[in-house]
């Protein structure tokens, strides 16, 4: 295209990079959302990989995409479909055409569009665009494998311009959203710091994939994105898993208190240790364990030590904890179990995102043993609902299951760094001089019900704990049934009464609507913007959104109790709902419910929640 390029301001924009898993789409997204992050754009993101480590080259199944939603205002979703997708095969181009909005421009790399790719994405004709039905679309058809070859001809080899392709097409897209290279020099910098032979390969094409969009007018129109009026302070784009390590640490500093992380490797939960792993500097300790089991118990006897404990895990992982689970709640001591969601049952789906572990965190003990369960709502909400998971487990000695997900777990967001000094206190319930006449392990604060803690080594405070039932008076081995019902009940009670400590649940939306959306967890952002445009189109509806699930808020079933119509939504087969019914009596909602392992698509909660509001 010759004539000049226009340029279109927008409020927000989908973006999609998708190719084969090893065509480093994840790299080149993060690299996007960082530098829009910077420049002050609001971001979400949604990392989407394959199942399979390495498929065979261009198939279907080994398609790797990262999206994410930009935008000048507050923006809560990645974005049901993509104004712009970046499909460096047939089979990225194949499997994404359902995420493509009307008029979408589609950058393809015609090198790797040939018939053979086309035959393994399975394509029956030599026009893929045809055959998909895609009409309306503005196709930028560059040849990038061969102008990384160009571009570094003479100083480096084939193989490094084929693994270039993705900065070209990242310059590429800084083009066209109008975007300063400079920042996006700086992250390669930093991330190639080590390798300086490959940071000056993706210096010169990244230079090349922008100079190519300048030169030739790759699009009819190129976009701006004006940064929003944001709260003074220092941003960054943090994903969940980071935020989740982040509020670990936080607490720990409030606490005073060393932070443990006992844990084995799974998807998606791994980059929690990870990320702990690099922090030594702030007093973390992190032990890699032989097995999921192993990972807690070494939790468990940090936190016997004194430590504030965690250890993280995905569903699979929190079934083999269970029993020792049970015996941090059997002891009472503070722990924090960190489950990131996936696809089940079994080994499932692990790269996927679901909300299916809910109803074994909650009961997938043997026994009667109530623990605190909390969900966090999007990426930057995993660092407060860390922090406030080790603040109830340290202040109410007990075990806090905190739910997150594989999608808030990889996605991202645009993060204002906070200020600790703006955090509660934590303040575990030490045993204190006065208490030594007539002290004993299981001696309880008469309002909370929560047991003294006495670290080991304590002068005067020696003691035994374990996973046997003890009596209440003495804190000895009982097998008396009177007072192993006391004991279940005092522990339940325990869970009970931290409702109080709570904030209230709140409400958003039409105050006179007569129905109520109800959802918990990562599903937030969904939810909300389903809800706003809802809202926007005359309708009245409410919304309210769980984080704490074991114990409910105090007012929470006042709140489920006011309106006609109770829609619960959710990513499972109906847990949620079915566990609200056990706690409120008479509560019978409306339910939605999907197990797909991909996030919901708002513009079908709109339909669904429409129906019912006007039925």
């Amino acid at each position: 295209m010759t004539e000049k390029t226009k340029i279109k301001d927008l409020e927000s924009v989908v973006i999609r990079f998708s190719g084969d898993s090893g065509d480093g789409m994840q790299l080149v997204g993060t690299l996007f959302s960082n530098l829009s992050a910077e420049l002050g754009n609001e971001i979400i993101t949604f990392p989407d990989y394959p199942a399979e480590i390495r498929s065979p080259h261009g198939t279907l199944s080994g398609v790797s995409g990262f999206q994410m939603q930009v935008g000048s205002k507050k923006v809560y979703t990645p974005g049901d479909k993509a104004d712009v997708l970046i499909a460096m095969n047939p089979a990225a181009l194949k499997v994404n055409a359902q995420f493509l909005k009307h008029n979408s421009v589609v950058i393809i790399d015609t090198d790797s569009f040939q018939q053979s790719d086309l035959e393994k994405a399975l394509f029956k004709t030599d026009d893929p665009f045809k055959e998909l039905g895609l009409n309306s679309l503005q196709v930028v058809s560059a040849a990038i494998t061969q102008m990384c070859k160009d571009a570094l001809d003479g100083l480096y080899d084939n193989k490094q311009a084929i693994k270039s392709r993705n900065i070209f097409a990242l310059g590429l897209v800084c083009w066209l959203f109008n975007r300063p290279l400079e920042i996006v020099e700086k992250l390669l910098s930093d991330k190639f710091k080590k390798k300086p032979d490959v940071l000056q390969a993706n210096l010169l094409v990244l230079q090349a994939g922008f100079n190519y969009g300048h030169n030739i007018h790759a699009s009819v129109s190129t976009y701006r994105i004006e940064t929003i009026s944001q709260k003074k302070g220092f941003y960054t784009d943090v994903n969940g898993n980071k935020a989740t390590a982040y509020g670990l640490i936080a607490a720990s500093e409030k606490a005073g208190i060393p932070l443990f992380l006992g844990s084995y490797p799974i998807t998606p939960a791994t980059d929690v240790m990870q990320e702990l792993t690099i922090r030594k500097e702030l007093g973390v300790k992190v032990m890699q364990t032989e097995d999921e089991i192993a990972g807690i118990c070494t939790a468990i006897g940090a936190s016997f030590a004194g430590n504030l404990a965690a250890t993280s895990t995905s569903g699979p992982g929190l079934a083999l904890k269970s029993e020792a689970i049970g015996l941090a709640v059997m002891a009472e001591i503070p722990l924090v179990i960190v489950d990131v969601q996936r696809g089940g049952p079994s080994t499932g789906l692990p790269t996927k995102s679901e909300q299916t572990d809910l109803l074994q965190a909650l009961y997938g003990r043997n026994g009667e043993s109530p623990a605190v369960v909390m969900a966090a709502t999007s990426p930057t909400d995993c660092f407060d609902t860390a922090f406030w998971a080790s603040k109830i487990a340290l202040e109410h000695m007990t075990p806090v299951i905190l739910l997150t997900d594989g999608y808030i777990a990889n996605g991202s967001s645009a993060w204002l760094i906070p200020d600790l000094a703006d955090y509660p206190e934590i303040k575990p319930p030490y045993v204190s001089p006065e208490l030594r006449e007539g002290w004993t392990p299981y001696l309880r604060n008469a309002k909370t019900d929560v047991r003294y803690w006495a670290v080991p080594g304590t002068e005067d405070f020696m003691h035994r704990i374990g996973g046997l039932e003890k009596d209440f008076n003495t804190s000895t081995i009982s097998t008396d049934p009177d007072n192993h019902q006391k004991m279940g009940e005092i522990r339940q009670s325990k869970i009970d009464k931290i409702a109080a400590y709570l904030p209230k649940q709140e409400v958003i939306g039409d105050p006179d609507a007569d129905v109520l959306v109800v959802g918990w967890g990562g599903t937030f952002g969904h939810l909300y913007e389903a809800v706003e445009t809802i809202l926007k189109s005359g309708k009245k509806v409410a919304f309210t959104h769980f984080r704490f699930i074991n114990p409910l808020p105090e007012n929470a079933e006042e709140i489920l109790k006011r309106y006609k119509k109770v829609i619960v939504i959710e990513q499972n087969l109906g847990q949620f709902a079915g566990y609200l019914r056990s706690k409120i009596g008479g509560f019978n909602p409306y339910q939605f419910n999907r197990v797909k392992g991909q996030p919901f698509i708002v513009a079908r909660l709109v339909e669904e929640i429409s129906k019912i509001i006007e039925s």
